[in-house]
């Protein structure tokens, strides 16, 4: 935080007369946002726009991290100009979705959003252009003024606007002083019905409670409990959207532990939230808090992270309990994975909806458990080959970690991987040629004394009359 920017108790938003809030404004002297720290793409989208005589201000999550320091994940515009206008002023723009028209404006790769000011518009339940059903927003595409932009977003430090006219910061609701407090907070006066509108701000909250460190507001704070079954009306699919936001950053232990707090893990990962409230001896969540761990320790060291292997940790105890129910019914080890990894997949889709790119590999991890606890022949040399191998052996380590198999077998693996393919055939037994078992010789029939030849015995018969 820039130290010339002090929250100040004198200046709250206020409504004039004609009911237009009063924000406050920093000059680009007393605030640290930089425009060279601002995509060079982001930019072009700001001037264009005011080069065709319309207001624009870059906003949300970019401005509050370049406040705290952070290197913004994206960049978004805010604008007096309708979709069809932005469109107008860029060729490489396409306009996407219903319920919120957005402009999208591609430079390669890039893409940068770009957003009417939305006003408050109409509550009613007629074919509006923005319409609550249940509390909950389902479309909003009024627009309106700046002030009412600000006002129709969710928490406070995401209501911050850098003006590109003049490099000022503007602030409707208060969030510079949020910002500086270390708190969440929604806008309005009443965070229930803002959760209720949108139950993912719900996620969002403990998203960015845990991605800024930032305490969430007592009477923002108070309704989590109480709402979660909410989350029951969203899209699964939005929904996966929203996990991988929590999981993948960097913090999804720290996630984890707020969701499950909440309430809120329960609608997400229903089953796995029963096991957990039945754990034995520190197992399940042993298994959970190291997987999550080694995902947050991956996003830091920059490693690539696996969205499959994710939910592969997430979701594997409701798994490893319906394989053991089956094999004790009299399946194999093998065909019960199978089985019970299909049914948790299936079922788990209700809630968050995964992708068959990462379904399907998520189950392979799965599948290929049992069969790396058999290790003897050509099995291992098969396995190693597999392209899940790598995953699945990952899996294995964290699952001998938390006691659930015998370290042996992961050590075995681990030298596995490291020695040559003589000692890979040595140590799975794959190059003893098996014994074959010796044929008996039949010595060949003689005749009697009247010239007849009887049948040679086969081999395990008893050759003589049946009375001998």
């Amino acid at each position: 935080m820039h130290p010339l920017i002090q929250p100040d108790p004198q200046i709250q938003p206020q409504r004039s007369p004609e009911t237009e809030l009063q924000p406050r404004v920093v000059p680009r002297a007393e605030h640290p946002v930089s425009r060279a720290n601002i995509s060079p793409n982001a930019l072009k989208v700001l001037y264009r726009l005011r080069q065709a005589g319309h207001q624009a201000y870059l906003v949300g999550g970019g401005v509050r991290d370049l406040l705290l320091g952070h290197e913004p994940k994206d960049f978004d515009v805010a604008t007096d100009a309708t979709p069809e206008e932005v469109r107008g002023v860029f060729r490489n723009c396409r306009l996407i979705g219903r319920r919120f028209r957005l402009a999208h404006v591609f430079f390669g790769q890039e893409i940068v959003e770009v957003a009417t000011f939305r006003g408050t518009g109409d509550d009613g339940d007629g074919d509006d252009d923005r319409r609550l059903e249940n509390g909950r927003l389902i479309r909003d595409n009024v627009y309106g003024t700046i002030a009412e932009d600000a006002l129709r977003r969710d928490f406070t430090i995401n209501a911050l606007y850098y003006n590109i006219e003049d490099f000022s910061l503007v602030d409707y609701a208060g969030g510079l002083a949020d910002i500086e407090a270390g708190r969440l907070r929604l806008i309005g006066d009443d965070p229930a019905a803002r959760y209720r509108e949108d139950p993912v701000r719900m996620l969002r909250a403990v998203r960015f409670a845990c991605k800024l460190g930032f305490m969430i507001a007592p009477d923002c704070e108070g309704p989590l409990h109480e709402l979660a079954p909410l989350l029951r009306e969203i899209s699964p699919a939005r929904l996966f959207d929203e996990t991988l936001k929590l999981m993948h950053a960097g913090y999804a232990l720290h996630a984890f532990e707020k969701l499950r707090h909440f309430g809120l893990f329960a609608e997400l990962f229903p089953e796995t939230d029963d096991c957990l409230a039945g754990e034995e001896q520190g197992f399940p969540i042993t298994f959970v808090s190291r997987g999550l761990d080694n995902t947050d320790r991956r996003v830091l060291d920059g490693k690539p992270v696996s969205p499959a292997f994710l939910f592969a940790v997430l979701l594997w105890e409701p798994v490893r309990r319906r394989w053991q129910a089956l094999q004790e019914e009299g399946r194999s080890s093998i065909e019960a994975m199978a089985m019970a990894s299909h049914e948790v997949a299936s079922r788990q889709q209700r809630q968050v909806a995964i992708p068959k790119r990462h379904g399907l590999p998520m189950r392979e991890i799965w599948t290929l458990q049992p069969r790396l606890e058999r290790r003897q022949g050509k099995r291992a040399m098969v396995l190693i080959g597999h392209p899940r191998f790598r995953a699945a052996y990952d899996f294995l380590l964290l699952r001998a970690e938390a006691g659930e198999v015998d370290q042996e077998i992961a050590d075995w693996w681990t030298h596995f991987q490291e020695v040559d393919a003589g000692e890979r055939a040595r140590m799975s037994g794959a190059g003893k040629r098996k014994r074959r078992r010796r044929r008996r010789k039949v010595a060949a029939a003689k005749p009697d004394a009247g010239g007849n030849v009887a049948s040679a015995p086969r081999e395990g018969q008893v050759s003589g009359d049946a009375d001998a």
